[in-house]
């Protein structure tokens, strides 16, 4: 089986270094280069292809949210996981809007990391249930769409994906949807693909940010949900 490889990005070297420490432990996973800046992780993406890329959020020059667009615009098939010392701060949603596929803290357990790259690298976003509700607690935080909006921006789904979609944004597992829609948990994996496709999104991630810009669901500290 060939190793995952790693790009590290961070502009604090002992940071680099202690990833790469503790990743390199893993007989699965290889880090195959480092940069310090955005500039560089998108030259490096192009010249190493990596599976899975480790940002930082923050940087001088271009920072991580910036370096995330081009890597995702440019059609590489890298997948980005952001670097914060902050939970939930706002450049991570900007990165999340960006592309990025989830996010860790750095002061995070080490095996957090490794799990992290195998899940990435396995096709799955690094954002939990639990982490997907505090996510939608902190766009309550944020300017809201306007009402209406869903109804233009959601009219290629059907009446099914839409309530999947709105479950989904709840922070609801695929068994819990399940439960909730009296389906199967493939059927709700297949109303998942279809949402995915519709509007070219990579990830259940960039699903939850397309409902909430949409007007579809309306985060904790807010009026009734867009119907």
């Amino acid at each position: 089986m060939e190793s995952v490889r790693v790009l590290l990005v961070d502009d604090q070297q002992m940071i680099r270094t202690g990833f790469r420490l503790i990743l390199e432990c893993e007989p699965d996973i290889a880090v195959v280069g480092e940069a310090s800046d955005g500039d560089s992780a998108v030259e490096q993406v192009f010249a190493l292809r990596p599976d899975v890329v480790l940002m930082d959020v923050r940087m001088p020059g271009t920072d991580g949210v910036e370096a995330t667009r081009r890597i995702v615009e440019s059609g590489a098939e890298a997948q980005v996981v952001m670097l914060t010392t902050f939970d939930l701060d706002r450049h991570v949603l900007d990165a999340l809007r960006a592309g990025a596929v989830g996010f860790l803290l750095k002061d995070g357990p080490a095996q957090s990391l490794v799990e992290a790259v195998r899940m990435v690298a396995a096709g799955d976003a690094v954002l939990s249930p639990r982490v997907t509700r505090r996510l939608l607690d902190r766009f309550a935080r944020l300017p809201q769409p306007a009402v209406g909006a869903a109804s233009r921006r959601l009219e290629h789904l059907t009446a099914r994906e839409v309530d999947v979609l709105r479950a989904l944004s709840r922070g609801l597992s695929n068994e819990e949807i399940a439960q909730e829609l009296d389906v199967s948990k493939n059927t709700v994996r297949t109303h998942i693909a279809h949402i995915l496709e519709k509007y070219h999104l990579r990830d259940r991630v960039q699903a939850v940010i397309l409902a909430y810009d949409a007007g579809l669901v309306t985060p904790v500290g807010h009026a009734s949900t867009v119907r």
